[in-house]
């Protein structure tokens, strides 16, 4: 028995995740919200402030701040000072402040898509130029079209959002994609955010996580890095996610976009961070490997049923599962039918795929599948 086959019922706890569904039967595998409990170093230093009982403002501890530059140092082989770093109550927040920092309203921001929503959303919500190009399957893993993303580059495109590892394809982007997609947006004035929240969750063992900000010190000098704990350590709702931003002026920028319109990150957020990033790594390991086996389980079975096509993950949990063969009209409807919730494609611009959420206890992962044989093996 691994810690993850722990069945932990989360009804009735006010879950964003399963608290959607009315009918009690549906497994919501949507919401990229692991069904594990933290790790137990986590759960001390929570329980530590609990019965501390005191929860005023804080500040961010300056361990934390030293094991990120460490963390980076080793992990991302990338040298970082301690004020390029920016703390802030969610990774969307970051994505939404980079957004307004680098561009005014009417100027564009490009992407690649599909991708994580909020990137589009919070595009919009500024009223900036959504650029869209469609990704494409190469060697069965989802890339950039580089010719149609520098064809779809206006005067006005000021900056790019990068998803790596990318939500929901799965991909790792290589230091040669990286380079070409760095080189595009370099000659053509545009500055690069890069949201890598998913960099510790790699399932493929012959893929690494590469920093574009690694590139060169232009590249350094011209983006701004997104990362988080919450999606490896599963404390995404504590709300902890931190802005690497070497461009002193853009710092500047980012910092006066986000005066007043952050609220304070609490006690909870910083110490389980530092929890997590300090005493973290078995705990970590042993999820890792224990995603694979889900992975693996779910791509075999899959592959296996008719209709549906679903291209290996080098990273993260989120499977991106495409149903277009199957012939089956409102595809979320059908599976929600059969008790499985899962993320519509078409909210990522990914119209006939679905996201599902693999990061659950096995026994759930495998009546999860049964039900979706339901659907597709009729």
């Amino acid at each position: 028995m691994s810690i993850f086959d722990e069945l932990i019922d989360r009804t009735n706890t006010n879950s964003y995740k399963w608290d959607k569904y009315t009918d009690p039967n549906v497994i919501p595998a949507w919401v990229a919200d692991m069904d594990f409990k933290a790790a137990p170093p986590i759960l001390e230093a929570l329980d530590k402030i609990t019965r501390h009982g005191v929860f005023g403002y804080s500040h961010c501890p300056d361990e934390l701040e030293e094991i990120v530059v460490e963390r980076l140092r080793k992990r991302h082989h990338w040298e970082i000072k301690k004020e390029w770093i920016v703390w802030l109550p969610g990774l969307v927040p970051g994505i939404g402040l980079s957004i307004r920092t680098i561009t005014k309203e009417g100027e564009g921001v490009l992407m690649g898509t599909p991708v994580y929503h909020p990137f589009m959303l919070e595009t919009t919500a500024a009223n900036r130029a959504l650029i869209k190009v469609p990704l494409v399957l190469e060697h069965n893993r989802w890339t950039y079209d580089f010719e149609a993303l520098e064809g779809a580059i206006t005067p006005e495109t000021k900056l790019f959002l990068l998803c790596n590892p990318h939500n929901p394809a799965g991909t790792v982007f290589t230091k040669e994609e990286q380079s070409r997609l760095f080189e595009i947006c370099h000659r053509h004035g545009i500055v690069v955010c890069s949201d890598e929240i998913h960099c510790d969750l790699i399932l493929d063992e012959h893929k690494s996580h590469f920093t574009m900000a690694t590139l060169s010190p232009e590249a350094e000098q011209n983006t701004i890095t997104l990362l988080a704990p919450s999606k490896t350590f599963n404390i995404a709702g504590l709300g902890c996610s931190f802005a690497v931003i070497p461009n002193d002026t853009i710092r500047t920028n980012f910092l006066k976009t986000k005066a007043g319109l952050m609220p304070m990150l609490s006690s909870y957020a910083f110490e389980a961070a530092l929890a997590a990033y300090r005493d973290g790594a078995q705990w970590h390991e042993e999820l890792l490997g224990y995603l694979r086996q889900n992975h693996d389980l779910l791509y075999r079975e899959v592959s296996s049923m008719k209709g549906l096509h679903m291209v290996p993950l080098e990273a993260t949990y989120l499977a991106w599962i495409d149903t277009r063969a199957s012939g089956i009209a409102s595809v979320a409807e059908q599976l929600e039918a059969a008790g499985v919730g899962i993320s519509d494609g078409a909210q990522f611009d990914g119209a006939g795929f679905i996201r599902l959420n693999f990061a659950c206890p096995r026994e759930r992962l495998e009546e999860i599948i049964r039900r979706i044989k339901t659907v597709f093996d009729r």
